[in-house]
């Protein structure tokens, strides 16, 4: 009962807080169809930005992944539960189907790092599902950061954020590990 107040709790203070936030955005931001990622640290103002718009999230099976996903059906997102470390290859088949017909958003580098370094999940999603690949870099101005291996943000009451989509990476449907490998290279490098 204590822990199921806390979590609405929660919920309702992200929720009051994002209300506040003053967003803007650069770039192409809304695909009928696409993978849209993000590191894992910046992940709160991309959720408020696509909240309400019916879009797809994955989130993992941690205790945190159930905190953040009852923020995410607050703002009426589908969730999709797994990770690269747990239940990868249900999510890696439910992340496919999801994106042949929606925009999904994922954090490449989560739920356990290493920071910064892109798995290739968002890139083999896309591949198969033929739908671009979008990155979506974040700052935010004024922000509160944990000491958490992802240095998760959180932004302070109305922070002016940049949200910068850059240009859609059409993966080849032939394109082999090594094409593959170089385009999670290239994700790490311009999202960074």
């Amino acid at each position: 009962m204590i822990q199921r107040i806390l979590e609405n709790i929660f919920v309702v203070s992200i929720k009051l807080l994002a209300s506040t936030w003053r967003i803007s955005v650069e770039g192409e931001s809304k695909f009928p169809k696409a993978v849209i990622a993000f590191w894992h640290g910046k992940m709160l103002p991309c959720w408020k930005l696509f909240s309400n718009q019916n879009k797809s999230a994955v989130i993992s099976l941690s205790k945190d992944g159930e905190l953040l996903t009852k923020l995410l059906h607050s703002w009426n997102y589908n969730v999709l539960r797994g990770s690269s470390s747990t239940g990868s290859k249900e999510v890696l088949y439910e992340m496919e189907h999801t994106a042949r017909t929606s925009t999904i958003l994922i954090t490449p580098d989560g739920p356990r790092g290493p920071l910064h370094t892109a798995k290739p999940g968002a890139v083999i999603v896309a591949q198969r599902a033929e739908v671009p690949l979008v990155l979506c870099k974040v700052k935010v101005k004024c922000k509160i950061t944990l000491k958490s291996w992802d240095r998760f943000e959180i932004p302070l009451p109305f922070s002016n954020i940049s949200i910068q989509f850059l240009p859609p990476i059409i993966i080849d449907n032939n394109a082999n590990r090594e094409e593959i490998s170089s385009i999670i290279d290239s994700c790490n490098h311009l999202l960074t």
